[in-house]
């Protein structure tokens, strides 16, 4: 098998990286910057479209809200980037908000952050490559009738690109996600341009359509209610934020600077190109419906069930540079590229946060390994597959998905600035140094702040999403939380099983005897090497075992056994059913309850093959023989292994592909001479 998926593993990942090529693996902030923070940057693709679609439940006259929206969702994003640059310095680890919750409110306010972040990630993979599916449908027929396959390719590209490695993903996601900030930071300049200075009129393709209001003349409570939920949606531009604060390792140093530094970079570009994009909707009357075909109306007639609704971003990108210009073309194809890429944030959030928790000991300690390129390799895949399922069960609509969103980033927001105002509260008590403590009063007065708003709009999302889909995500939560609080009560379950007693005990006591027991089917040269083998251990007794499945067979066995004269006693068990593992196993059992303090050795012969189709056709006795062993107290299984000339063949061939480069293994030479040949210009 290693054969057949070396060659493969290595074309698709890459050759295997050392340990101690880590650090090389570490991101300056130009590359961090589009690593950690595309999620919240391309979400300006689809959060202004989220806050007019809402808005369109009241007709156009309800648009006037949105600059108000958008100045809500700016407060509230400099707010959590404050707060979450407090959060860097505090507690450079890579911890996160799980960190900051478990060490300030206690384990299970952190394991339940830990809960909605993950649920938050594998949602980030879900809505983001479902909206690029759809910005990239809207041009390409295909994408669009094969939405599901085409969004579940771009999860397993991704996944590809992610396990070889942070720095390699990294690099080839910045080029997008820059060309994506220009073209938006262009078309809001050349917007305010044309409109300011040229007077120019912008339409939009939509500007000519009338909205048919689902319900008409909202007011008082009913356009509140209205407006939190339009809020709420516009609160998608802040997914991803906290991804930085788990990635505070993966900077290169000095960390804990370069992460608040990326942060603070994020929050402006996001801020400045939400509220770019919703005031050129508004200037070239962008129209949006939760239900197009039938809600939006041209000339007195419903668009129809044949109509596409473009995103917000391309309707402002059309009616500035033009339909079919190149710039227009640029956007489109960087809006959809980012938008997969910002799948991103959560490829590199989740199987971090996945690693601590299993060094925790609330996942499976396989999450915590670093594999061949040094990711994560089997958190990466885990998210791949959670992702690919909600694709899948959704029908990859980022309609359907996005309303899902938000709950688990809002909760992990709240309680991680919660656990920061404890935190300065905890070093206040003991700090005597005046400029510390005015340092350490003012970030508890932004934690603070930030717990307070981010708990107001979890409120709001909670109550406005909570029948539209919010209650999956819980669920997700409760389903998370409480699969994480069964691994460690396992783990501390073994953990306290296997504890070594300070003084004697039972297993360390030396047996009474040792009864070794040769299991053998016929005579043939591994049965041979098991009985010379098994001669050379101090037992105390020793048998050979067969269980008599066909008459003739076992009558033949005893004859031969008695023409070679071997000096071990032949033990013959009858079954009448025709099985072998039950009799050996009852037999095993017997010896051990006629002396439970003796130990039984049961010693198997096995063949060693060379090809992966061979093992299907041996030792597949020994296999179930051997599971069913293992549960039996006392019993210890020891294999004797008998090469076959196709093993010896398999050796030869492994060692022929030690010594071959795979594509990709070798590129400068090795990496002693060049550190050699790379020594005299370092010296100059």
């Amino acid at each position: 098998m290693s054969k057949l998926t070396d060659v493969p593993k290595r074309l698709l990942i890459g050759r295997a990286l050392r340990s101690d090529r880590l650090g090389e693996t570490l991101l300056p902030k130009r590359i961090a910057l589009p690593v950690f923070a595309s999620d919240p940057l391309s979400s300006v693709a689809y959060a202004p479209g989220e806050v007019l679609l809402v808005l369109s439940i009241a007709g156009v006259s309800a648009y006037h809200f949105s600059p108000w929206i958008a100045v809500a969702v700016v407060v509230l994003m400099f707010t959590v980037v404050a707060s979450y640059r407090q959060n860097v310095h505090a507690y450079p680890s890579g911890g996160g908000d799980y960190e900051v919750a478990t060490t300030n409110l206690g384990p299970k306010a952190g394991l339940t952050v830990a809960s909605a972040l993950l649920v938050d990630y594998v949602l980030t993979v879900a809505v983001s490559i479902a909206s690029g599916i759809e910005n990239l449908g809207s041009a390409i027929p295909f994408v669009v009738e094969h939405k599901v396959l085409c969004a579940v390719a771009v999860v397993v590209l991704l996944t590809l690109m992610n396990l070889r490695g942070v720095k390699e993903s990294g690099s080839l996601f910045a080029i997008p996600t820059y060309v994506f900030v220009a073209g938006v930071f262009i078309m809001i300049a050349w917007g305010a341009f044309r409109g300011l200075v040229l007077d120019d009129t912008m339409r939009a393709p939509t500007a000519s359509y009338e909205i048919k209001a689902e319900h008409q003349g909202i007011a008082g409570f009913a356009l509140v209610f209205l407006l939190l939920r339009a809020f709420s949606s516009g609160c998608a531009a802040l997914t991803g934020v906290e991804a930085i604060s788990n990635g505070v390792p993966a900077f290169r140093k000095p960390k804990s600077k370069n992460a608040a530094t990326t942060l603070a970079m994020m929050g402006l570009l996001a801020v400045t190109m939400f509220c770019g994009i919703i005031a050129l909707a508004m200037t070239t009357k962008v129209h949006m419906a939760e239900n197009p075909a039938t809600d939006l109306i041209h000339n007195g007639v419903a668009l129809g069930s044949g109509y596409v609704q473009n995103p917000v971003i391309s309707q402002v990108a059309e009616a500035v540079f033009g339909k079919g210009s190149f710039l227009f073309i640029v956007l489109a194809a960087a809006t959809a590229l980012v938008l997969f890429l910002a799948a991103n944030t959560a490829y590199n959030g989740f199987p971090l946060l996945g690693s601590i928790l299993a060094q925790d000991r609330y996942l499976p300690r396989q999450l915590h390994t670093r594999g061949d390129r040094l990711a994560f390799s089997n958190g990466i895949v885990l998210l791949a597959g959670a992702a690919t399922l909600l694709i899948v069960i959704y029908g990859a609509d980022s309609t359907r998905l996005i309303q899902l969103y938000i709950v688990g980033v809002f909760v992990s927001f709240t309680l991680s600035q919660t656990g920061m105002v404890r935190h300065w509260n905890r070093h206040l008590a003991v700090e005597t140094d005046q400029a510390k403590r005015r340092h350490m009063v003012r970030s508890r007065a932004i934690n603070a702040f930030g717990a307070f708003f981010t708990g107001l709009v979890l409120v709001v999302v909670l109550v406005t999403k909570f029948t539209h889909g919010a209650w999956v995500a819980l669920l997700g939560m409760v389903i998370f939380y409480a699969t994480m609080t069964a691994i460690r009560r396992h783990y501390d379950g073994v953990a306290e099983e296997l504890a070594a007693p300070e003084g004697p005990s039972d297993d360390s006591v030396r047996p009474s005897r040792v009864h070794s027991v040769v299991l053998i089917s016929k005579i043939h040269r591994p049965t041979l090497r098991a009985l010379a083998y098994a001669k050379l251990l101090r037992t105390d007794t020793l048998e050979a075992l067969s269980v008599n499945v066909d008459p003739a067979e076992t009558k033949a066995l005893k004859e031969e056994w008695e023409r070679r004269g071997i000096d071990v006693p032949l033990k013959i068990l009858d079954s009448p059913y025709r099985e072998i593992t039950r009799p050996v196993i009852e037999y095993v059992k017997s010896l051990r309850r006629e002396s439970p303090r003796d130990a039984v050795s049961v010693i198997i012969p096995e063949y060693v093959v060379g090809h992966w189709y061979e093992h299907l056709l041996h030792n597949q006795s020994a296999l179930r023989l051997k599971g069913r062993l293992l549960f039996t107290p006392g019993v210890m299984v020891t294999s004797v292994p008998y090469q076959l000339q196709s093993s010896e063949a398999a050796k030869l061939r492994a060692r022929r592909r030690q010594e071959w480069s795979a594509p990709g293994a070798v590129r400068r030479g090795p990496a002693q001479e060049r550190t050699k040949e790379s020594s005299p210009a370092s010296k100059g």
